[in-house]
């Protein structure tokens, strides 16, 4: 069993014709308001001026991200909430105050990657329970840890570093384990240099092309119908994406590119 939005949009328009009222009214009814969530709800249009934020990508600058109208994701990404509230809705959650301990047990199995909403988190010896999200340049993780009862949780309107790290150093602090700081130096390329690495790469690995173009003094790499994403050089030729734990090493020579993420190495060729 996988995660799928589409599906969760589903769930969410089933909820709507069984109980013939909106998503925002059930989610009120059932889960914000027993619960005391004050932060929680539907969300609409950002409104600044209500201390609401907006979303961003870092490319050189901090940049807005464009807004997503609500009424697409629904369910799959359209509750707005903060990491106090996301705590307490996971010790109602896993303290049974929220549904019967038999329902409990079934989101916490996993078929597969993914239980019923939630997917299994290990942490060295333990094994925890939670979600993550995303849409626009918002981020959120939550967490739950029956050893210690242990509830976590991260909300970001914009992030320049792969988020499972800094769950990891959290954690890490919380249990008592091992961390070591990463290394946050750059490595400063110019435009002409950037535009070496310039052009559309394939591989004979996987069906997939990037493109790798340049936004002033960043890289920007774009796979075959994915979203694009900024590279930070950190030294000759190599370049990362923390957020989704890419490195990429190119040789303008042979004109190829490696590209490694979660364990695998993939080598592309210039066209």
């Amino acid at each position: 069993m996988h995660y799928s939005n589409s599906n969760f949009v589903l769930l969410t328009f089933i909820l709507e014709k069984t109980f013939r009222k909106p998503y925002a009214e059930l989610l009120n009814k059932y889960i914000t308001k027993p619960l005391g969530l004050t932060n929680t709800s539907l969300g609409g249009k950002i409104n600044t001026s209500k201390n609401e934020c907006s979303s961003y990508r870092y490319i050189d600058t901090w940049k807005p991200e464009p807004e997503t109208d609500i009424s697409i994701p629904l369910g799959a990404g359209g509750i707005v909430s903060t990491p106090a509230d996301l705590v307490k809705f996971s010790d109602a959650l896993f303290s049974g105050k929220l549904l019967k301990t038999e329902t409990l047990e079934l989101m916490k199995t996993p078929k597969g990657q993914y239980g019923m909403g939630l997917f299994k988190i290990p942490f060295f010896d333990l094994t925890g329970y939670g979600h993550t999200g995303g849409i626009d340049g918002f981020s959120s993780v939550f967490s739950y840890f029956p050893d210690g009862n242990i509830s976590y949780a991260m909300t970001c309107n914009g992030s320049n570093f792969n988020n499972n790290n800094i769950s990891i150093a959290v954690l890490s602090a919380v249990f008592s384990k091992p961390y070591e700081i990463p290394d946050f130096k750059t490595y400063e390329v110019s435009p002409e240099e950037l535009d070496k690495y310039l052009g559309v790469y394939s591989s004979a690995q996987i069906p997939i092309k990037i493109t790798i173009t340049r936004e002033n003094k960043t890289l920007i790499a774009q796979g075959t119908g994915q979203s694009s994403f900024p590279l930070e050089a950190t030294e000759k030729d190599k370049f990362r994406f923390d957020q989704a734990g890419i490195l990429m090493e190119f040789d303008t020579e042979s004109k190829t590119m490696v590209l490694k993420q979660g364990g695998g190495e993939f080598r592309f060729t210039k066209e």
